[in-house]
């Protein structure tokens, strides 16, 4: 994967957690991308467990689930 999507997926998951990511627009703007793009990182992330929804009235995306998204490599204890 790309590092220019581990960048864009650790963007969108620290908006979410703040809650400013704003309308999907707004969004995709944020991350310098196009709206076709975003769905397709949202869609990934939903693929890989992160429960993302959208709020209409508030305009932010949020996850259903309390918790984040990460990627990283964690090393066995083993």
């Amino acid at each position: 994967m790309p590092e220019r999507v581990f960048h864009r997926v650790t963007r969108i998951n620290n908006l979410i957690q703040i809650k400013a990511t704003g309308t999907p627009k707004q969004l995709a703007h944020k991350i310098n991308v196009s709206e076709r793009t975003l769905y397709g990182l949202l869609k990934a992330m939903k693929k890989y467990g992160a429960p993302v929804k959208y709020n209409r009235f508030k305009q932010t995306y949020y996850y259903e689930e309390s918790g984040s998204f990460k990627i990283k490599f964690i090393k066995n204890t083993e």
